[in-house]
């Protein structure tokens, strides 16, 4: 037996609950700008050079009077090659900052070591590292993902010291271009 008073009732508070969840509509506003900047175009002073060489890696510097291996950064190394002298220097920019945190001429001078206990890192010294504004010696060390990468490295590392033992005189070819240039003025004019 059912008995008709005991029924559930609906009030006016339960029926809306699903209408108000729904947010109101928000008028469509603008904005006009206070400043209008101009375009400015960023140089990197990499627009002279090529890339030769491009691999992810995490770069780190010995910190001396601590002792320990301080981390640089994570990023591409890149070696980039001078489009009129040919010498080559390394690069390297953080990821998500792109702060440089190396970038130095590839010497033939520099020792490239294998890092004590792996197969992945390298180690080597830098004469003038010019990644914090102004030259300074530093102890660079770089970890590759893999062995297999950081062979490769090696092997463009290596590359790298010999194009820069015999790059080619940018001097020279500057002035010669400026010698064939003052030859054609002379020519035009006569």
């Amino acid at each position: 037996m059912t008995d008709p008073e005991n029924k559930p009732t609906v009030t006016e508070s339960s029926k809306g609950t699903e209408e108000e969840d729904v947010p109101p509509a928000s008028p469509d506003v603008h904005f006009e700008p206070i400043i209008k900047l101009d375009e400015v175009e960023v140089k990197t002073l990499e627009e002279d050079e090529e890339v030769s060489f491009r691999m992810r890696a995490k770069l780190f510097r010995f910190d001396k009077p601590l002792k320990e291996w301080k981390e640089r950064g994570t990023g591409d190394v890149r070696f980039l090659k001078h489009k009129v002298t040919d010498k080559i220097r390394l690069v390297m920019r953080r990821d998500k900052t792109l702060k440089v945190c190396a970038n130095h001429y590839i010497t033939p001078e520099m020792q490239l070591s294998p890092n004590v206990g792996s197969d992945r890192s390298w180690v080597w010294n830098v004469a003038a590292d010019i990644s914090d504004g102004e030259p300074k010696a530093e102890t660079l060390a770089i970890r590759f993902a893999n062995t297999e990468n950081a062979n490769i490295f090696k092997e463009e590392f290596l590359k790298a010291q010999e194009t820069n033992k015999n790059p080619k005189n940018g001097q020279e070819q500057v002035k010669e271009e400026k010698v064939d240039a003052k030859n054609e003025e002379k020519d035009n004019s006569t």
